[in-house]
């Protein structure tokens, strides 16, 4: 079963912490310096803050997968529609390591199709994600 997935540049994790575990009626499942997020069941969703975001707002949506077979399933559909992939493996970000494949939308909005498969101690530095696709979220803090 596929996850949505929404990451939120935010101005002050700690409002902000408080503010969305409230809002979902739970605390977040992971917790660092710079970032926060929520795997809730009701919705299924992967709710992810950070504080690495260049704007704060929607940094990227996307739908996280169970396995890799999903992952090419997904990749596969936005290849035939016509868009442009950036397709990466075992990348580390959000202090998670996964596969992934990046893309814009026609209206310029980043998706982000992954499957994760293990943890990280840093957040990660994507610099070619972030030149492909200008995602935020993995670059270094500013």
């Amino acid at each position: 079963m596929k996850r949505l997935h929404l990451h939120v540049s935010v101005p002050e994790l700690g409002p902000s912490i408080q503010f969305y575990e409230t809002l979902f009626g739970a605390p977040p499942t992971v917790v660092k310096d710079d970032y926060a997020k929520w795997m809730l069941e009701d919705p299924r969703v992967n709710f992810a803050i950070s504080q690495r975001g260049a704007a704060h707002g929607v940094d990227h949506v996307g739908i996280q997968v169970e396995t890799p077979a999903e992952l090419g399933e997904l990749s596969g559909r936005l290849k035939a529609a016509g868009a442009v992939t950036f397709d990466q493996e075992a990348t580390t970000c959000c202090y998670a390591t996964s596969d992934k494949s990046w893309v814009n939308d026609p209206a310029g909005l980043r998706w982000e199709t992954f499957f994760t498969f293990g943890e990280a101690t840093q957040y990660g530095e994507d610099a070619e994600a972030l030149a492909e696709t200008r995602s935020a979220c993995c670059a270094p803090a500013a």
